[in-house]
């Protein structure tokens, strides 16, 4: 068995409790890093996602991210004067067609899966040091336009592409890196009802030519991949991960 390419450093997950955090969570901790699954509201789902992380410093943490109070909360709470890792995976997926979308949607939409990066990212900031890497979760959706009024959620995921470019640059000086992964459509409980429309379903699978939807740990791999020494010249990249749906 090779050696763990992440051995004790520490990473944060956000939304790491379920379905692609999760997925991420574990994929890490089993190449040897200590994880920080970080939950909004379902305890239970985190918890979970503990007992399966073998890493004895392994622990969940919560904050309702479209907080700014919590967020910067929950940070200094953190039990750990370093930080190698960041994962900004936790979002929102809601449709928010024109013309029926309350106000109240359009802001949470903004805030979990925009604001809450860069809020998180700043606050975590002091203990990114040297090396250090931030990978945020962005989606094909904020390159492609996709029918069913979610323009809000794909808007967001253009601006965490536009976050990753700019701080890519700006945290190159004190040897972070900045990446990102974009699935296509992913199978979890978060698009189940969306994908549970067959002609819905139909749709998606004709726009991945490798002839299927991608899964959690397709995902997870991409993540670890920027985390590792092997993409150590990567930075500012968002990483397409969505079987020739977005080339």
């Amino acid at each position: 068995m090779s050696e763990p390419r992440l051995r004790d450093q520490i990473a944060v997950v956000t939304g790491g409790g379920r379905g692609i955090g999760r997925a991420i969570s574990l994929a890490l901790d089993a190449e040897g890093a200590q994880v920080l699954v970080h939950y909004g509201r379902d305890r239970a789902a985190a918890e979970q996602t503990r007992l399966c992380l073998t890493h004895p410093g392994a622990g969940i943490f919560q904050a309702d991210l479209a907080s700014a109070a919590e967020i910067a909360s929950a940070v200094s709470r953190l039990d750990v004067d370093r930080v190698d890792i960041l994962v900004n995976n936790a979002g929102v997926w809601k449709p928010t067609p024109l013309g029926s979308t309350d106000e109240s949607i359009v802001d949470e939409i903004l805030h979990v899966n925009l604001r809450a990066p860069f809020l998180m990212t700043q606050a975590l900031l002091p203990r990114l040091g040297r090396g250090a890497r931030v990978v945020n979760i962005s989606s094909t959706a904020g390159r492609v336009g996709i029918a069913g009024g979610r323009s809000v959620y794909g808007a967001t995921k253009a601006g965490i592409d536009a976050l990753t470019k700019n701080w890519a640059l700006e945290l190159a000086p004190r040897g972070i890196r900045v990446n990102a992964v974009a699935p296509g459509y992913v199978e979890t409980d978060m698009t189940a009802a969306h994908l549970g429309d067959p002609q819905t379903r139909d749709r998606a699978m004709q726009r991945h030519p490798l002839g299927r939807l991608g899964d959690v740990e397709d995902v997870a791999r991409a993540v670890v991949f920027l985390c590792v020494d092997e993409s150590s010249f990567v930075t500012g990249q968002s990483l397409n991960v969505s079987g020739g749906f977005v080339v």
